[in-house]
């Protein structure tokens, strides 16, 4: 196999100075004699590069070889411990493919490694926390939010605490990524938490206390970040956040451990660098009368310790100070800190920008400051000091000696550093109390967090290794804790590396890796660094030239040649050899950083301060300094846990905090005279950090590596070189190194299999698949493809390969696959050449049949043509014969013809001239004949009309003289007034017979109501009593008796409604008579005006004549109007709330009051009546009688009703002809005392009605009727209208609580798939209940209400309006909250289908695949793993949901709303998934995918839903991407076009995890990076993932109320509600 390493066509990797490696390949291999070897390279550039080695070198793994390159596939690897060759220049080369492709998180084993974007990306938003949220490391792309979850499982699994360790050099992104996980810790919910998410969306879902660590953020980022040369936002102290739980867990609380605050940057900034955020913040954001006082500017030129960074150094590109100025003021008072001590510390801020102003003017041997110096007057007085002992102490200064106290001057340059220090002081004491003041707000409600806590999560954002060209204190103190950090680093990784080979019981030797403890010796022994600094720092004449002396004497021996070194140039610095390079420390100034001490008499000036907020800073500042030989505070405690009053010990220390200042001042203040021995800064720092390693050591500890791509912030920009640096210092090619040392790949048996299992036999691996003898065949497959033993290593579960082994086994895999396709391609090519000749021979013989055929062909036409031409000649000689015969017999022929015409037309002339003569006689004859006669008929005329002229003028004399007779006109009036009054008689005839009859009719409707009440109790007791067969027999023979009689009573009906219809229509043909009189009238009365003129005497009779036919026809309308009442009820007038199908027609008894008081307009209905009632008389005329009888009826009919109350007895309801045959009072009084009842009532309504409610199946195919469903929400109106109607308000406001709570509670029983149909039921019920209560409350607005004359109390109006208001509104809240339960429900059973049935399911044959595995074994075992659902799951639950809805008539609207919803969060739900998956998303499976998205399309067109196919766009164009060929930059084109709906960010990721399937080959990183290039920055509209569907359900949008055209009283016989029941039959 040694051979095969350097083969050719392998890549390997070489060294270079510009790009730190550089690809190359093997391009040819030569086998000398003596097992030499000579491998010939070239490069990328096309340089030669040659190498001459041995075989046995190459197994060896000698050095000179060069390290081999990564497979394509695995070059984008997300785990760089997954890499087959695991050396630095693959990993170098991993990183930078990942970040080209705006992957800026990679794995290295336990470490996640960050590279800084320098750009705005939108990783972290909820929808990204709700996608790590509960997920396992591994299952996503690599992120900040899986270390975080992770670490939170593990505390919460395990109880012990958890530290994530952020570091990296300034600029890598330290800061950002520590405040991302604090935000996703106080963002994610305790996993037996009963919120209905598992994390929270915004800042109000949070606890007081989260806010609180999350304003924590931008308070320590003004007052401890600066903009320096490699980062805009860079921290300049280290912390530690240590987040408390309690053990549910919930966070109690949290507190802050900060380091080595630069103090430095206070009184100085290199170029292009700024002081402190916060400085500026306060310049910029400062109202202008609060600026004024502080005498601040918007320049900050003007103040010195603000301008020394140059012009380029501010403002920072992209950020508003005035507006984060608002943002940190919001945070401090967040955190509990008041606007007046907010702006106590501004001043105090503002005091220090002044003392940096104060002029100190240099002389020859001392300096001075002007007394009229404003800045020292401003600074003195914010300070509150006495000004001139300021200024006195600022240039002067004592020595005390036994005997005398001796005051001597300063020059400006020390005059200087006294001020200086004063700042740095006042800074650092500021920082403290801040610190301490953020502290004491998250400790609790009650400060009781520390003793609540459990367990803790600490995040550690510590200073990464530095190195510039002039390295100091600062530099010294940051790698020195990194040293100690990487360490424990390092005994981490190798610890777990250990416990891995012992948990797998492999052979194996401890692996050895390089400890940096005598470099630790060396800066922190009892002679080291530290010890000699803070030695030399305490001698008053000590200097670093003395220190540097001492360095070189004490640590310049053979012991420590390999850690402390001095340099070849310069006497003034020293080098130490760190774990990642050596760094060389300027010892210039490094007494005075390691003192850093204000003189006493400032000390003491600023101890006396006026100012009572800096008395209040510098208390709990040198309060907080600890002692630093003080006992660790860590000691385990135990406290209650929160479940059941078990106690568990747990661990929270405190990581201890760094003193602030190196001077026992408060000890200084008591005993002025004292001699105390002062704390240095090392010293400090040193008991601080070794407290932190402490704490760290007792923790689970994850680590998080920041790197920066480059000096410049450029966005995507990747720096090899400087990368590579990073990588060594933050320890990520050591852990490479250890875990190479031993057996870096790991795969399980099943793994190793499926992947390996071609390299033996088919006849040997077959069966033993088929009987899962996997280690077997895993150590036969080893066996033979592996010779060295020592480079595998078979565990319980896992088979361990030395570096390098994965590859060649990937080489021989290679071979083997390429050799078995060159089989299949021999196969191939030979089946094709067959078929090629098969085709050839088979198109041979067909030309030879088709020219065979041409042949033939030819013959017979030749044939054809000889008999043809005979054929021809015959033809001719036979026409030319025929042509002559007929010739001959033409001529013939004409001849004959001529002749005969000739004589023809001889005969036709002679019969012509006959015919003339004859007709000229009979025309002559005929007119003498006709003149004769008609001289005769005028004669006869003549006569006849002389006759008739003469009768006529007698008869006329005859006609005038009657005319002018009266009596004729008197008795043509009395036959007609004869006639009026015979049909007027004949009318109330009629009249009172339809009376009678109508009498008949209500007795019979009375008795059919009577039997069906017995009918319903006979049923009732038969039910019961089905065990006694003679009594059952006897009742049901008694029903059949009750049946007939039933059928006799609708015989009688029957002929009782044929009868009236017969006399209506009598009535009609009087009429009709009576119109055809009147119309006669009319015509007479008409002759008569025609008439002559007649004298007064008959002008008054025909006057009398026309009012009595006036008042005819008055009777005659009346007679019309009655007809029209007695044949049909007119329609009711339209009702202005309702439609008038909403209202029926009732009739009022003749004995009801038809007028009502004004008083008592509202408590009474109203009615609409046609005209004034006559007084009754008993002597009245037929017509008047009529009028009356039609007024009444008007006045009967009334407006329309409300369904509260509709003007008469009983509630308004459609009873199929039931009747109670008692009497009013006894009706209203068992009614009212049925709803008294409580107790009967209470027990048949919520127990029986609905707790014991049997729900009808949901069925679309034989729905039932709508009365069937809705009859619990009618039984319950018509029991609160009866209440109404009774006065009985109070009591149906109880009954209505009673009801609304009961039904909440018992669908709120149910739970999961459980609570859809009673969820949907009653919400149905609810609706239609509340739309009761909104005719109501129509009709109370309307001034009609429920009010009745024999009503149990007065009826109160303003009750009555405020229950309808209160009733309306709860029912609205119990159908919100139905809508709620069954619905999240809903979401919840539909939640967990999603990911299963829609993504990992796969129901498509001949495309399934797996996750890395199982192929092989589903293929020969035929036992495929299938998800926990399916999509026949999800189908089963919408179906059921469909038609559960339809069932229970609920409105369209809220089908559409749950639907869109539902349908909303498989689409958002599976496409997030989809996109968040890595090692998925091939092509097979969006083939599975869509197979399962047509069939959800299926649904929405099969259910008239084609909108619903919308919420699935995004997923269905994410397949389509996965399908599309992704090979060249014009495909990338095309899936930007087809994929339009996608945005860049989310086809970037999409491409990135694309899983390459066998054979094919995976998408290059140059494509990759095109990709990643079309994202752009700053895009607000470029999510990654889609606004996630949580288990929260949408705000529920009611639909309008329903039109109730009645109450039915419809019970169910199952129901056991006899109180109920005989409470409707009553109503009805």
């Amino acid at each position: 196999m040694a051979e095969n390493i350097y083969s050719k066509g392998t890549r390997v990797w070489f060294e270079d100075k510009e790009h730190a490696w550089i690809s190359a390949e093997v391009t040819s291999v030569t086998k000398g004699n003596d097992d030499v070897i000579k491998l010939v390279f070239v490069d990328d550039r096309g340089k030669e590069i040659v190498i001459n080695t041995t075989a046995k070198d190459i197994r060896d793994g000698k050095g000179g070889l060069p390290p081999l390159r990564n497979p394509p596939l695995l070059e984008t690897a997300d785990d760089l411990a997954t890499l087959s060759h695991l050396n630095e220049p693959s990993v170098l080369h991993t990183i930078r493919n990942r970040y080209g492709q705006h992957s800026i998180y990679t794995y290295s084993g336990i470490v996640l490694i960050a590279v800084n974007p320098f750009q705005r990306v939108t990783l972290y938003g909820p929808e990204v926390i709700q996608a790590y949220s509960a997920r396992k490391r591994g299952e996503l792309e690599p992120h900040l939010f899986a270390i975080a979850e992770d670490a939170y499982t593990a505390m919460a699994k395990e109880g012990m605490g958890q530290t994530i360790i952020v570091s990296g050099e300034s600029g890598a992104g330290k800061t950002e990524s520590a405040k991302f996980i604090m935000r996703y810790i106080a963002s994610v919910n305790p996993p037996g938490s009963t919120t209905k998410s598992r994390t929270k969306f915004s800042l109000d879902e949070s606890s007081e206390i989260e806010r609180q660590i999350l304003a924590t953020n931008p308070i320590l980022e003004s007052f401890g970040n600066a903009k320096t040369t490699r980062n805009d936002n860079s921290s300049r102290f280290g912390k530690y956040i240590q987040i408390l739980f309690d053990g549910k867990p919930e966070i109690v609380g949290a507190r802050i451990r900060t380091y080595l605050l630069e103090r430095s940057r206070i009184v100085f900034q290199p170029t292009t660098e700024r002081n402190y955020h916060i400085f500026y913040q306060l310049c910029a954001g400062a109202p202008l009368k609060e600026r004024k006082d502080l005498g601040l500017d918007t320049d900050v030129t003007k103040f010195h310790y603000l301008r020394q960074g140059g012009p380029t150094s501010t403002p920072i590109v992209g950020v508003d100070d005035a507006e984060e100025f608002r943002a940190t003021q919001q945070a401090l008072s967040t955190v509990g800190i008041s606007v007046e001590k907010q702006w106590a510390v501004f001043r105090l801020l503002a005091a220090l920008l002044h003392l940096g102003n104060v002029k100190i003017t240099p002389t020859r041997s001392e300096c001075s400051i002007d007394e009229a110096d404003p800045a020292l007057i401003l600074a003195t007085r914010f300070l509150g000091v006495n000004m001139a002992e300021f200024r006195k102490w600022t240039v002067k200064k004592q020595i005390t000696t036994r005997s005398e106290k001796i005051v001597t001057s300063l020059n400006a340059g020390q005059a200087t550093v006294v001020r200086d220090s004063v700042a740095k002081f006042v800074y650092a004491c500021l920082f403290e109390w801040l610190v301490a003041i953020v502290n004491e707000s998250l400790a609790g409600e009650h400060g009781d967090a520390a003793e609540r806590a459990e367990m803790f999560i600490g995040v550690l954002d510590i200073y990464g290794f530095e190195h510039f060209q002039k390295n100091s204190f600062e530099q010294f103190s940051i790698n020195y804790a990194n040293e100690k950090l990487q360490q424990e680093f390092n005994s981490h990784v190798f610890k777990l590396e250990q416990e891995e080979y012992m948990k797998e019981q492999i052979n194996w030797t401890f692996i050895d890796f390089s400890d940096n403890q005598p470099c630790i010796d060396v800066i922190e022994g009892k002679l080291g660094v530290l010890a000699l600094l803070d030695e030399e720092s305490r001698l008053p004449s000590g200097s670093d030239a003395s220190f540097l002396q001492k360095l070189n004497t004490q640590l310049l021996k053979p012991a420590n040649k390999n850690v402390f070194k001095k340099p070849r140039f310069g006497n003034s610095s020293f080098t130490i050899v760190h774990y990642a390079l050596d760094v060389t420390y300027e010892v210039d100034g490094l007494l005075e950083k390691n003192r850093d001490t204000v003189p006493d008499e400032h000390m003491t000036l600023i101890a006396t301060t006026k100012n009572p907020f800096l008395k209040e800073v510098l208390e709990a500042a040198l309060g907080s300094v600890k002692a630093i030989d003080a006992p660790h505070p860590g000691s385990p405690s135990p406290s209650d846990s929160g479940s059941g009053g078990s106690r568990r010990s747990s661990l929270i220390p405190d990581p201890g905090r760094s003193a602030l200042v190196a001077s026992s001042t408060s000890s200084n203040l008591k005993k002025p005279g004292a001699a105390i021995r002062k704390p240095t800064q090392g010293s400090i720092f040193k008991a601080s950090l070794n407290t932190l390693m402490d704490t760290l050591s007792i923790t689970n500890v994850h680590y998080i590596r920041c790197i920066k791509p480059n000096d410049a912030k450029k966005p995507w920009e990747f720096n090899p070189s400087q990368v590579l640096g990073q990588l060594r210092a933050c320890g990520v090619l050591e852990t490479i190194r250890i875990s190479c040392a031993g057996y870096p790949s790991r795969w399980t048996y099943e793994e190793f299999a499926e992947r390996y299992y071609m390299l033996v036999p088919s006849s040997d691996w077959q069966p033993m698949i088929q009987r899962l003898e996997l280690k077997p065949l895993c150590s036969l497959i080893l066996e033979r493809t592996i010779n060295d033993p020592d480079k595998y290593q078979n565990g319980l579960t896992k088979i361990f390969f030395r570096a390098g082994m994965l590859a060649a086994l990937e080489s021989l895999r290679s071979e083997k696959l390429n050799a078995l396709a060159t089989i299949i391609q021999k196969n191939m090519h030979r089946r094709m050449a067959m078929k090629r000749y098969n085709k050839l021979r088979a198109a041979t013989i067909q030309i030879q049949t088709w020219w065979r055929a041409i042949m033939a062909k030819r013959l017979v036409e030749s044939m054809r043509r000889d008999h043809a031409a005979k054929l021809l000649q015959t033809q001719i000689r036979s026409f030319m014969q025929r042509s002559l015969f007929l010739q001959v017999r033409r001529s013939v022929i004409m001849f004959q013809s001529r002749l005969r015409g000739a004589q023809a037309r001889r005969v036709y002339k002679e019969s012509r001239f006959l015919y003339a003569t004859v007709l000229l006689q009979s025309l002559f004859r005929g007119i003498l004949y006709r003149r004769i006669y008609r001289g005769n008929v005028k004669h006869m005329i003549y006569l006849q009309s002389c006759v008739r002229r003469r009768l006529a003028k007698k008869q006329l004399k005859l006609l005038r003289a009657e005319a002018r007779s009266v009596s004729k006109f008197k008795e043509i009036s009395y036959r007609l007034e004869n006639k009026v009054v015979e049909l007027t008689q004949t009318l109330q005839k009629r009249t009172e017979e339809k009376k009678t009859l109508q009498s008949q009719l209500a007795e019979l409707e009375q008795q059919i109501q009577q039997w069906a009440s017995k009918y319903e109790e006979a049923d009732a007791k038969a039910k019961s009593l089905q065990t006694a067969l003679q009594t059952a027999e006897a009742e049901l023979s008694r029903r059949d008796e009750l049946l007939k009689a039933k059928a006799d009573v609708e015989r009688r009906l029957e002929d009782a409604t044929a009868k009236a219809a017969e006399k209506e229509a009598t009535i009609q043909k009087l009429m009709d008579e009576i119109t055809a009189q009147a119309a006669q009238l009319q015509s007479q009365e008409k002759a008569f005006a025609n008439g002559p003129l007649r004298n007064s005497e008959d002008i008054s009779v025909i006057t009398t004549l026309k009012n009595e036919v006036s008042s005819l026809r008055e009777q005659l309308n009346r007679a019309n109007a009655y007809n029209a009442l007695t044949r049909g009820v007119r329609d009711p007038p339209s009702s202005p709330t309702f439609a008038p199908a909403l209202r029926s027609e009732a009739n009022q008894p003749h004995g009801a009051t038809l007028a009502l008081p004004l008083a008592n307009s509202h408590h009474q209905r109203r009615h609409s009546s046609a005209g004034v009632l006559l007084n009754p008389a008993e002597h009245r005329t037929s017509s008047d009688e009529l009028m009356l009888d039609v007024k009444k009826s008007q006045a009967f009919n009334h407006r329309a009703a409300s369904v509260a109350f509709d003007g008469d007895d009983s509630l308004r309801v459609r009873t199929n002809g039931l009747a109670d045959a008692r009497g009013y009072d006894d009706v209203a009084e068992e009614k009212i005392r049925l709803m008294q009842d409580i107790k009967r009532l209470d027990e048949d309504v919520l127990t029986g009605l609905i707790r014991g409610l049997k729900i009808p199946a949901p069925s679309t195919t034989n729905l039932a009727a709508m009365k069937e469903i809705l009859f619990p929400a009618n039984l319950i109106s018509l029991v609160t209208n009866e209440m109404w109607k009774y006065g009985l308000i109070s009591e149906s406001e109880r009954f209505l609580a009673n009801v609304m709570e009961t039904i909440q509670a018992h669908v709120m029983s149910f739970n999961g798939e459980d609570a859809i149909i009673p969820g949907i039921f009653w919400l149905s019920n609810v609706h239609e209940m509340f739309s009761f209560i909104c005719v109501a409350e129509s009709d109370m607005l309307q001034g009609i209400g429920p009010g009745e004359e024999n009503a149990v109390r007065e009826f109160d109006w303003d009750d009555y309006a405020r229950l309808v208001a209160v009733v309306k509104h709860d029912l609205g809240s119990l159908e919100y909250n139905i809508y709620h339960t069954w619905m999240q429900e809903t979401k919840k059973r539909l939640g967990k289908m999603v990911i299963p049935a829609l993504i990992e399911s796969q129901s498509l044959p001949g495309f399934t695949t797996s996750d890395g595995g199982g192929r092989l074994f589903n293929r020969l075992l035929n036992s495929n793993t299938q998800p926990a659902y399916s999509m026949d799951d999800i189908l089963n639950l919408l179906n059921k949901l469909w038609k559960s809805l339809k069932s229970y008539y609920t409105e369209e609207s809220v089908i559409q709303q749950v639907f869109t919803e539902l349908l909303k969060l498989i689409g958002v739900t599976s496409f997030n998934d989809l996109l968040m998956r890595r090692n998925f998303s091939s092509w097979k499976r969006a083939m599975q995918i869509q197979y399962n998205i047509t069939r959800l399309h299926e649904w929405c067109k099969s259910h008239d839903m084609p909108e619903g196919t919308l919420h699935f766009e995004h997923l269905q164009q994410a397949i389509k991407l996965l399908q599309l060929k992704k090979a060249t930059p014009a495909d990338i084109e095309i899936i930007y076009d087809v994929c339009w709906m996608l945005s860049p960010m989310q086809i970037q990721r999409m491409c990135t995890n694309y899983y390459v399937a066998e054979y094919e080959s995976p998408i290059s990183p140059e494509i990759l990076r095109v990709v990643a290039s079309r994202v752009q920055a700053n895009d607000r509209n470029d999510h990654l993932l889609l606004s996630p569907e949580t288990e929260d359900v949408s705000p529920f949008e009611p639909p309008y109320p329903r039109e109730v055209s009645g109450l039915e009283t419809y019970v169910p016989a199952y129901l056991n509600i006899s109180h109920l029941r005989r409470l409707a039959a009553l109503v009805a």
